[in-house]
């Protein structure tokens, strides 16, 4: 079986958040050659540019001795370990969508050896490695899993836009499919991770682990946005309950708002997939979801009804939106739920405009068919603005300047002084 050493050579498959910074910090001490089906993310990413914003020029330059991209196949050829770190989203239907895992197995197959190492980062519910993937790998290369060749997983800890926790300062929890390649995956992540690994005793529980560490935010989550519809009933302010509830020490920190992005909005209907096929209901982490997945339409609900009471007309009023990646200071637009107030919105036949200075307004109207701006909006004034996303360049905005004698202010995330907002969660 493969050994981990210098000459070892690795193949990331998926170059997006988080095979990007994977291949980068493994660049630093092994051969390593990064493999995304998209021309175009290797084209920017051999001028040294990541749009995804998670890696600098500097970064990749420094590297670049090591690190080869390509849009080629057979470019991952001649490498020993593969890790793949390809999207695992859901369908239409909330249902797990694996097409993007077996499609990364079979290229990875089509190149496979006697003695190679195959790892999954991808989010997935327990059994996927060993019981969908491998067969795949095997039925491709015509070798025999666990004899001719083994696999691993080590779930991504990434965080799109957070400068704090990083890849090699996060806890890497790692697994492999036999004891030696268990070791195999421990060594080799140990060689780049700082904060240390935890083996964990099998990659069943490595999966478990991860996916439930979305779907306990989630459903935290949920609690306080149904808290915050409770409170704005009866005439609280939520955030003022919760910074007094939060003096207690062990009082959890969570804050309402919309879930969206590609992990917490997505990962438990993972773990609701799996706990189905095993014959159980889990009510609580779809109760979490369902009730997550409709804050966008509440919002938006709730904005109609403050303007009504301030007698705006609403049928071809002007609505502002500011914000709308899935969350502050990150350029990802997949998932996000601001689209959620949009589409509510127009059902009143209101006309919106989107400010958001860090979403590519092309893959914004590419993905959702509307039109988003990047620059500041100036010599307008609109009958409400709803704060969506805290991005760091709306903390100076003025407000004042972008309404009229009554316009209504909705905050979401707690963008603007209290007694500028007319409405928040």
């Amino acid at each position: 079986m493969t050994e981990i050493n210098k000459d070892t050579h690795i193949a990331i498959i998926g170059l997006g958040y988080v095979g990007l910074p994977l291949a980068v910090a493994f660049a630093k001490y092994f051969k390593v050659t990064g493999f995304d089906t998209k021309p175009s993310r290797i084209a920017e990413l051999n001028a040294g540019f990541d749009s995804t914003l998670e890696i600098n020029g500097d970064q990749l330059l420094e590297v670049q001795q090591n690190l080869y991209f390509t849009s080629e196949p057979a470019g991952i050829q001649s490498s020993t370990v593969y890790i793949v770190t390809v999207p695992t989203p859901t369908d239409k239907y909330n249902h797990p969508d694996l097409q993007h895992l077996y499609k990364a197995s079979e290229t990875v197959g089509t190149y496979l050896k006697k003695g190679d190492l195959v790892i999954y980062e991808s989010t997935v519910y327990p059994g996927v490695t060993e019981d969908e993937c491998a067969p795949v790998l095997a039925k491709t290369s015509g070798l025999t899993f666990n004899k001719d060749f083994t696999c691993g997983y080590s779930p991504e800890r990434i965080n799109p836009g957070d400068k704090d926790h990083t890849l090699t300062q996060i806890l890497k929890i790692t697994a492999g499919s036999t004891p030696e390649a268990a070791e195999n995956v421990d060594k080799l992540y140990r060689s780049i991770i700082t904060a240390g690994t935890y083996p964990a005793s099998g990659i069943r529980v490595a999966e478990a682990a991860k996916v439930i560490e979305n779907a306990q935010r989630d459903i935290n989550i949920a609690f306080v946005n149904e808290l915050a519809k409770i409170f704005n009933l009866i005439g609280l302010n939520t955030q003022e309950v919760l910074k007094a509830a939060g003096t207690k020490w062990n009082f959890l920190n969570f804050k309402p708002g919309l879930v969206g992005g590609h992990c917490i909005g997505v990962d438990p209907y993972y773990l609701a997939q799996k706990a189905q096929e095993a014959g159980y209901h889990p009510e609580i982490i779809l109760a979490g979801r369902r009730l997550n997945d409709g804050m966008g339409q509440y919002i938006a609900d709730e904005v109609i009804k403050l303007m009504v009471r301030k007698q705006i007309q609403v049928t071809g009023s002007e609505v502002l939106i500011l914000g709308f990646t899935f969350k502050e200071n990150c350029p990802d637009v997949r998932n996000t739920r601001v689209i959620d107030i949009v589409t509510r919105l127009k059902e009143y036949h209101v006309e919106i405009c989107i400010q958001d200075p860090w979403a590519d307004p092309a893959q914004v109207l590419l993905e959702y068919g509307i039109t988003c701006q990047n620059e500041e909006v100036t010599g307008r004034r609109f009958d409400a603005v709803i704060g969506a996303v805290a991005h760091q360049e709306f903390e100076s905005i003025d407000v004042t300047a972008l309404s009229k004698n009554n316009t209504v202010v909705y905050d979401i995330k707690g963008m603007f002084a209290p007694e500028i907002a007319h409405g928040r969660l």
